[in-house]
């Protein structure tokens, strides 16, 4: 039995942040019901190529994008434009617990499906809203993408080449961050609330904004600048507050070296063959290597290229000095590492037979994560949900169908 498998989840959202949230509860054991358009479902069914290869290597219809944020779930195909659509959707959030959606704000209400009408029947449910920006603000009627915030939000000041050297610029992350933390973030608000609940506090109504959770996960940076007044700029791969703790050339490629403190530098001049660097006022103290980055750096890249990405590894791991290879991503899914963990493996699917799958993160000692589901054909659960949820009889179904309801 998962953690959650007491709990029902309505997830009426498409894209990202609000299927990775209802993918997370669904690993916790949650039943997920997808809702989606009838005839195209979720966006990212159509974000492709690349698509998942049939069983006989025929292309499908399931883009790989879809298919990173929808298992454990059943899809449900429902046109909520109308009315009959409407009152299937209410019916199923009286049903469940949570709710989760990620369309305009107040994008719902004309529709009925708005937390403050869908409350009169369900006080309990907790309703999850994600949208750009928010529900309040000069900004929430706003779209709001990834992309855009990680501008708007400043995570592209901060990411890119320094001002000085070549191909300086903005640049974004190169995976939809802002929109994977907001589904995480959805997620603890959403565990926080079924927790308030059992204390008797009934449902209620959770506004979770891509732009406040990019801001929110400045981090250090942004105590940075709210200490000093200064606007931190790009820095590549190197860190604003340590020295050194960045990429650095190989005789065969690219390493990361993150020293994290004054006697790890230490050691990790030694066995760069440097140990007086260690004892050099200018770089003794990680206060002083910060200050006299723009000698330090240039003097360990005169020395990193004599031996290969392998050897700095091995050497410094000896010695106790955090590092690492510049990995790609056939090389993440061969390390030993990601091996022994479990980090990808195969689940059942069935237009391909099997889909590739990443594991989630999440390791419970008493109530594991289960994959029970692989993500879903559209429409795939329509009949069965409505049968078993809301007791409709196969004609009853076939009439929704016949009207264009499913």
């Amino acid at each position: 039995m998962g953690a959650l498998s007491n709990i029902r989840v309505l997830d009426l959202s498409r894209v990202l942040a609000g299927p990775w949230a209802g993918q997370i509860l669904g690993d916790l054991g949650a039943e997920v019901i997808k809702v989606e358009r009838p005839g195209c479902g979720d966006d990212t069914r159509a974000w492709g190529p690349p698509y998942l290869k049939g069983v006989g290597g025929e292309e499908t219809s399931e883009a790989a994008y879809y298919l990173c944020a929808n298992r454990n779930k059943q899809s449900v195909t429902i046109d909520f434009t109308l009315p009959e659509g409407q009152a299937l959707v209410k019916a199923l959030a009286a049903h469940s617990d949570i709710l989760i959606e990620n369309f305009k704000a107040g994008g719902l209400a004309a529709y009925g499906l708005d937390y403050a009408s869908l409350k009169e029947s369900n006080p309990n449910l907790i309703y999850c809203s994600i949208t750009g920006f928010g529900q309040t603000g000069p900004y929430c009627k706003r779209a709001g993408y990834d992309f855009m915030v990680q501008g708007l939000g400043g995570l592209m000041s901060l990411t890119g080449r320094a001002a000085d050297e070549l191909g300086a610029g903005p640049v974004k992350v190169g995976v939809a961050l802002t929109d994977v933390l907001t589904g995480v973030y959805a997620c603890v608000a959403i565990q926080a609330a079924l927790r308030a609940r059992e204390q008797g506090a009934g449902g209620q109504y959770i506004d979770m904004a891509l732009l406040d959770v990019q801001v929110a996960c400045l981090a250090n940076q942004s105590l940075n600048y709210l200490t000093t007044g200064n606007a931190p700029q790009r820095l590549g791969n190197a860190h604003p507050n340590i020295v050194p703790y960045q990429d650095f050339p190989t005789a065969d490629g690219d390493f990361i070296l993150t020293v994290g403190n004054d006697n790890q530098f230490r050691k990790f001049a030694e066995v760069a063959g440097h140990a007086e660097w260690g004892h050099d006022p200018r770089f003794q103290t990680n206060r002083a290597r910060v200050a006299n980055r723009a000698v330090l750096v240039p003097l360990i890249r005169q020395v990193t290229v004599f031996k290969t990405t392998a050897q700095w590894v091995t050497e410094l791991e000896q010695a106790g000095v955090p590092c690492g290879p510049v990995n790609n991503l056939a090389q993440v899914f061969e390390d030993p590492q990601v091996l022994a963990r479990g980090l990808a493996f195969q689940a059942d699917h069935p237009l391909a037979g099997q889909v590739p799958q990443v594991a989630s993160p999440i390791r419970l000692s008493r109530t594991p994560v289960e994959y029970r589901r692989p993500p879903p054909l559209l429409g795939e659960h329509t009949d069965s949900v409505l049968s078993q949820v809301l007791g409709l009889s196969v004609d009853d179904i076939a009439q929704l169908r016949k009207r264009g309801v499913l």
